[in-house]
């Protein structure tokens, strides 16, 4: 392969939020962590060039994206997912986050019922609660090891009056790809009930080998126009302390709303670096993430024939999606603070802890695999070696 994803890069004393708080956060500097998603990889060379090109221009002033931004944006979209996105459909925002916070605010009203299909990426619950409205549960069902929409009980929500829904596409943390069919049942019930949806759609490009993802707006003219999709290329490049993502929808009614409360914040100033990065990461970059994919899906069959041969008891889902593993560790019979105990004291090593992505997900753990292979394996190995004491009690 072209790029080695198994270089070790020392990111320890860099202001790293993943690597620079393990004592603060978990008691103890030496915990390996695999828990936040960022990944262990330089970006793509033509991001480092870019951004070194705009450094070394040595004014940062105010700046503007400008059209050869949103070109790129359209042409990845076009080519990776067969999405032909509008240029003016496209919004600046700092992140993910603050658009999934904004269109709860936006597009609902306080005491509203928001549904979210959990176990979730946990920031939804945050932006529904901290906006003053309640949290719509519609828990995914346990099918042949992967997760499935429970349409009855959704229908049940939106017959209720909950009129927005935080979509998960594709999921985290459970790594599915949901497909077409899939999609177009919820988008049918969203049509007849007058739902409008966020589309979390971050992980999008990390799909791995056999799968496709297909964006929820990418369906038909009619869900495109009650759709809000929040996209980035943060997580496919490992570009997050850049502060950049963008939404994408064809209703200019969605659009309008949304641009107005960015310009009220004053949000709509173009990051400095942000612009020529995600531009080289989307015009020069498919190379090195189709390397990537590889070593990703590398390492999930690794970890997940790992756990298989020395700790049978916990349950990998296969990985379809995104770079986080979920595995069911119900079995060593530990509660949320049992988990912590044997991750941070026991295994000196730090996954994330279930319970934090909905009730649903108590009992499980959230592998971070965006990391060089012999990474794993220690974390494996500190995990396994200190789970087994659970297993023979």
């Amino acid at each position: 392969m072209k790029y080695d994803f198994n270089r070790i890069i020392d990111r320890r004393n860099t202001r790293s939020y993943k690597w620079d708080q393990s004592e603060k956060l978990f008691g103890d500097k030496e915990i390996l962590p695999l828990w936040v998603a960022d990944m262990d990889f330089a970006s793509p060379p033509a991001v480092q060039e870019a951004i070194l090109r705009r450094v070394q221009s040595g004014i940062y002033g105010y700046s503007v994206s400008g059209d050869s931004y949103k070109a790129a944006i359209a042409g990845w979209y076009r080519r990776r997912h067969d999405w032909e996105i509008q240029e003016e459909w496209i919004s600046d925002s700092p992140g993910i986050v603050t658009s999934l916070s904004l269109s709860v605010e936006l597009f609902s009203q306080p005491g509203d019922q928001v549904i979210v299909q959990s176990p979730v990426y946990y920031p939804f619950y945050d932006v529904i609660r901290m906006n003053d409205r309640k949290v719509a549960v519609n828990p995914l069902k346990l099918e042949a090891g992967r997760y499935v929409m429970d349409y009855a009980q959704l229908e049940e929500l939106m017959a209720g009056g909950a009129k927005l829904l935080l979509l998960c596409n594709p999921h985290n943390p459970g790594g599915r790809v949901w497909e077409r069919e899939e999609l177009l049942r919820l988008g049918e019930l969203c049509l007849r009930y007058g739902v409008t949806v966020i589309s979390d759609e971050i992980h999008c490009d990390m799909i791995m080998p056999g799968h496709k993802h297909i964006p929820f707006a990418s369906l038909s003219p009619e869900l495109s126009d009650i759709t809000l999709t929040t996209l980035a290329a943060t997580k496919t490049f490992n570009l997050p302390g850049l502060q950049t993502s963008y939404i994408v929808t064809s209703s200019p009614e969605l659009k309008q709303k949304f641009d107005y409360k960015i310009k009220t914040l004053s949000l709509h100033m173009s990051a400095f670096f942000s612009p020529e990065a995600v531009e080289a990461a989307y015009n020069e970059g498919e190379e090195w993430l189709d390397e990537l994919i590889l070593h990703i899906n590398g390492n999930a069959h690794y970890a997940i024939s790992y756990l298989a041969g020395h700790l049978p008891q916990v349950k990998p889902m296969q990985l379809e999606a995104t770079y986080l593993l979920w595995i069911d560790c119900r079995a060593l019979g530990l509660d949320a603070d049992g988990l912590k105990q044997l991750m941070y004291r026991e295994a000196k090593v730090a996954f994330n802890e279930g319970s934090v992505f909905g009730l649903e997900g108590q009992g499980h753990l959230r592998i971070n695999l965006a990391c060089p292979r012999s990474v794993l394996v220690e974390a494996l190995e500190r995990f396994t070696g200190a789970a087994a004491a659970y297993v023979t009690r």
